[in-house]
């Protein structure tokens, strides 16, 4: 009677399930890392404008550092942008309602444009009072949102990112962190919720635009 032959267990083969959850995860921490980086980068550019106008004044000792911006704000900034880039697409997938309006890098790029264009006017451009300055940029941010997202879901985060973070703001500000000239909404300027719901919209649409092309290129391999 032959002996049967025992083969030798070889590696392991990962089951599909364990496959989706890898290439999941790591598609999740590509993209946090880009939003990340793109934060960081306008944070330093926009808030040296800022200052630049003398819109927000920091204390003496961290004027120091790099782009006059306390050292705080750029990862600050990149932690929002990274978290708000990839709730956008992730609320798309939980209501069953896929963004698919203006998908392409252009548009994408254009919305970064109309943000920036929109930070600029709050530093830049002189009203004859604030209300005429903040429902100028309220205006602008709308129509941002009309024209590059127009969904309910985006419209309802962005002004959830308005009212968080023009809370936390008025908290650091009230707490000597930092503070605005002439403000005339309780400790910040009222215009500022503005610029919070613009820049949600295009952190947003980064983050949408991001999660697609991933997907794409991840079935590709």
């Amino acid at each position: 009677m032959a002996e049967g032959k025992t083969e030798s267990p070889g590696p392991k083969k990962r089951g599909p399930y364990i496959s989706s959850i890898t290439s999941r995860s790591v598609n999740l921490m590509i993209r946090g890392v880009v939003l990340f980086f793109i934060g960081v980068f306008l944070a330093l550019v926009l808030n040296l404008l800022q200052i630049q106008r003398n819109v927000t004044l920091f204390p003496p000792d961290v004027i120091a550092s790099i782009f006059s911006s306390a050292w705080w704000v750029p990862p600050c900034c990149g932690t929002a942008s990274a978290v708000i880039g990839l709730l956008y697409p992730c609320i798309d997938r939980h209501l069953g309602e896929p963004h698919k309006f203006k998908r392409e890098w252009s548009s994408v790029m254009r919305c970064v444009a109309v943000f920036v264009g929109i930070n600029h006017a709050s530093a830049k451009v002189d009203f004859d009072n604030n209300i005429q300055l903040s429902l100028t940029l309220a205006a602008l941010s709308i129509g941002l949102w009309w024209t590059f997202d127009r969904s309910r879901s985006g419209f309802g985060l962005g002004v959830g990112i308005a009212f968080l973070a023009t809370l936390v703001t008025q908290l650091l500000v009230y707490n000597g962190v930092y503070q605005y000239t002439s403000p005339d909404f309780l400790y910040v300027r009222s215009w500022l919720p503005c610029i919070f719901f613009a820049g949600g919209i295009t952190m947003g649409n980064i983050g949408r635009q991001l999660a697609m092309w991933t997907n794409e290129v991840g079935h590709l391999f």
